[in-house]
């Protein structure tokens, strides 16, 4: 019997229990979080049977994937890169909006956000050319431009519907450049380039966007709406449609935090709210299913979900939440460590990276460290192509550590001591 099971969940042992014990916080808090979907449906176990059922499907997605070789995923490279481009000028032509983003595509009764697979078949096409371009010294000065080549497109279509998974993929490409020892004098230079670039981006979203925090100034655009005729926009216009979302971020982030007292709980309800969640958590925190505050946050299953389990399960079940996405990327530095191609060992500390920088993202929103982006957790908020994709990144860290070449202990300890 152990033996059958062993065959099923191949792969590095830690990085399935992991998984496993993510994917159970997952179905715990979810459940938990969204009581304000079982209240507007007056459905108590649907959305939770929704998002098991999800996770299941996502389980055999990622069983699916770690038994394909990974040198077979560089195969799938051209078509994905199709796909991705395909679907992403798709969005932004014909894409379903949900508020002022339109981030999904509707296709034979299935929703779903081509910039997370996207997300993977960059980090998979950067592996190729990390791996493809190595020497003994380090990867070739021209590994730095067809990287951008492939990088920089992807971003600027990603980033017009969704600027922060934009900056959180151009920040697991430089990571994974610095580590496939591109010349840091290049590194140097895009780090300068992307400062000046910052800060001409957010000068074109403070003079472009239109703050629009204040409640009543919402209400006020939202009827001069219904009663005027739509303006034509320009091209910038087009461009930075989301500016006013972003610029009220920006500007709600950049304001003083004022005391307890003179919080207005209208103005910024989920802020607000999540950092009630975490006041009142205490150590060990209310239990499972006892949070208040998931009544109150619109975003409880998903962007707000850290402040939830917070609540729930105190700041020490937040700290091994935590510490499961760091485990993660460790063992995932392990499984590249001992990898004997670049490759496979490239594309676990990509896929690594992807996973633990938009948790790192995540959780800083939560706390109140970092201005709303709408990243969810990842393997734990609810979601339907997230929840999916994410398993089969996890399915290809699988895959690398079952079927890519390893080094024998003596070269790994040497190659750790250089």
């Amino acid at each position: 019997m152990n033996k059958k099971i062993g065959n099923i969940f191949k792969g590095d042992k830690v990085v399935w229990m992991i998984f496993f014990f993510l994917c159970m916080v997952s179905i715990v808090e979810v459940f938990s979080a969204s009581s304000g979907l079982t209240y507007k449906s007056q459905n108590y176990i649907g959305p939770i049977v929704y998002h098991a059922g999800t996770i299941l499907v996502g389980v055999l997605v990622a069983i699916i994937t770690l038994n394909i070789p990974c040198r077979y995923f560089k195969l799938m490279t051209p078509f994905l890169m199709l796909i991705s481009a395909v679907t992403l000028l798709w969005v932004l032509l014909a894409g379903t909006k949900v508020g002022d983003a339109g981030r999904w595509i509707s296709l034979f009764g299935f929703t779903f956000q081509p910039s997370e697979i996207a997300k993977g078949t960059i980090v998979l096409a950067v592996a190729q050319v990390l791996a493809a371009m190595q020497r003994e010294d380090g990867a070739d000065k021209n590994t730095f431009k067809w990287i951008m080549r492939l990088t920089l497109p992807a971003c600027f279509l990603i980033g017009l519907e969704n600027l922060s998974t934009a900056a959180m993929l151009f920040a697991v490409v430089y990571l994974m450049m610095f580590i496939g020892l591109v010349p840091i004098r290049q590194l140097a230079k895009l780090a300068a380039v992307i400062i000046i670039f910052v800060v001409f981006a957010l000068s074109m979203v403070m003079l472009v966007g239109h703050d629009t925090s204040d409640e009543e100034a919402q209400l006020a655009q939202t009827e001069q709406v219904v009663e005027e005729q739509p303006k034509k926009k320009n091209a910038i216009e087009k461009m930075f449609h989301r500016a006013d979302t972003w610029k009220s971020r920006i500007m709600k982030f950049g304001k003083p935090k004022p005391s307890p007292q003179e919080y207005d709980l209208d103005k910024d309800a989920q802020v607000a709210h999540a950092n009630i969640a975490i006041v009142s958590s205490g150590v060990i925190g209310k239990g499972p299913g006892k949070s208040t505050e998931r009544d109150f946050l619109s975003q409880a299953f998903s962007d707000f979900i850290y402040a939830i389990i917070i609540e729930e399960l105190g700041i020490v079940g937040a700290f091994v939440v935590m510490c499961l996405y760091i485990f993660l990327l460790y063992r995932c530095a392990r499984i590249a460590s001992k990898c004997e191609n670049n490759f496979p060992a490239f594309l676990a500390m990509g896929l690594g990276l992807l996973l633990v920088i938009q948790a790192t993202f995540n959780m800083m929103v939560a706390v109140g460290l970092a201005p709303v982006t709408g990243q969810p957790l990842p393997l734990i908020s609810k979601g339907g192509t997230s929840t999916i994709i994410n398993c089969a990144y996890i399915g290809a860290i699988l895959s690398v550590s079952r079927s890519a070449k390893m080094k024998k202990e003596d070269e790994v300890e040497e190659d750790r001591r250089s």
